[in-house]
């Protein structure tokens, strides 16, 4: 099969964990850099990736890289690409990107010259003057940066975050990548004891069941490489049929509470429609008064921030009341927490053993780490 450069762009702070992911799949020349992870494979992998990826934030195609500091370079180089062996005659290109620090600030004028150019290369190619963009999405999408131009296709469609189980939200929803990334960062397999005593939308216990499970988070949803032809739909099946074949039986003590029945209410759904409400509790609780028998297990939450739901004072005294209940789980309990907010360890009542700079969006968060 031809090669293919991929590229999965990520939340930084996340980009280690991707790359360990594309090394369990056997992706090969795995680079991790700032903000994305490139690797090597083949057209097969595109259904792969889409399925696996759990903190990728989507999976791009790299098409290729030149130095764009003028229009007509950019036309030119864009020209040179060989788009007509991914778009077909009817194929839709719409257009989309970004430019930083770059002779090319308009990103406007940059969109109408790849349309352009790429209209240009397939038009001379197939023997039209006008294409009719009918069929499939191709969504192109280029970057920009120091005068030099980076072109890609996008095989995800939506975001692979979008994993296809939350319908509806609670406020200040978290991420799905960044919830399966706090898990992971857990070293959660499964094995023991999983809470989340301020669950929300129960994102992080329903990735929580997905990574005991091992279960494909992108078994659920769509992708727009279904519908491109260069793309067999047995690369498709084949991927899907090697996901479930990977799949854990097992029974696990997973279980996340929250002090608003209609969060809870959200949750229980979300973790049905994700194929994992036989392995999920939810249960309308106060994390305050949080309770925990099992000698040892995994405390990974998202707490209100100050930002969104509540003022920073008020966030301080929760954090410093729920410190206290922390401190009350038995010993061998590990605790993970994400906050933004600057003064998070003073009001917990502890200094973390280990702090992880993560971004929820764009707001800087840290996981802060506990362990007795």
């Amino acid at each position: 099969m031809t090669p293919v450069t991929f590229w999965v762009p990520c939340l930084f702070g996340l980009e280690g964990l991707v790359g360990d992911e594309l090394r369990r799949l056997h992706m090969a020349d795995v680079r991790v850099e700032n903000g994305h992870v490139r690797c090597a494979g083949t057209v097969a992998d595109i259904p792969r990736l889409n399925l696996n990826l759990r903190c990728g934030e989507r999976v791009l195609v790299l098409l290729g890289t030149f130095p764009a500091a003028s229009f007509d370079a950019l036309f030119e180089n864009v020209k040179a690409l060989p788009w007509e062996d991914w778009v077909p005659r009817d194929g839709a290109f719409p257009v989309k990107g970004y430019s930083l620090d770059s002779a090319l600030h308009s990103v406007p004028d940059c969109q109408k010259i790849v349309k352009k150019a790429v209209a240009a290369r397939l038009g001379a190619k197939y023997g039209l003057e006008q294409l009719p963009e009918t069929g499939a999405v191709y969504q192109l999408q280029f970057a920009i940066m120091h005068d030099r131009a980076a072109l890609f296709l996008d095989t995800s469609g939506a975001g692979l975050h979008k994993r296809g189980y939350r319908a509806v939200g609670v406020k200040a929803p978290l991420r799905e990548t960044l919830a399966a990334a706090m898990v992971t960062l857990s070293r959660y397999r499964g094995r023991d004891p999983f809470c989340d005593p301020f669950c929300g939308s129960g994102t992080i216990a329903i990735e929580a069941a997905l990574i005991a499970k091992n279960r494909a988070p992108g078994l659920e949803r769509s992708f727009a490489a279904q519908k491109w032809d260069c793309v067999p739909a047995a690369h498709w099946m084949d991927a899907a049929e090697e996901a479930m074949d990977g799949e854990f039986d097992g029974a696990y003590d997973i279980w996340g509470g929250d002090i608003d029945p209609k969060a809870v209410a959200i949750a229980k759904s979300n973790a049905e429609k994700a194929g994992v409400g036989d392995w999920v509790r939810f249960e309308v609780a106060d994390a305050l008064t949080l309770r925990r028998e099992s000698e040892y297990g995994q405390l990974v939450t998202n707490p209100p921030y100050g930002e969104r739901l509540m003022e920073q004072e008020t966030a301080g005294q929760l954090y410093r009341a729920f410190g206290q209940t922390a401190a009350r789980l038995p010993e061998k309990w590990r605790v993970y927490l994400l906050s933004s907010h600057p003064e998070f360890e003073a009001c917990y009542g502890a200094l973390a053993a280990k702090k992880r700079k993560l971004y929820n969006g764009m707001l800087k968060c840290n996981l802060f780490m506990y362990y007795r």
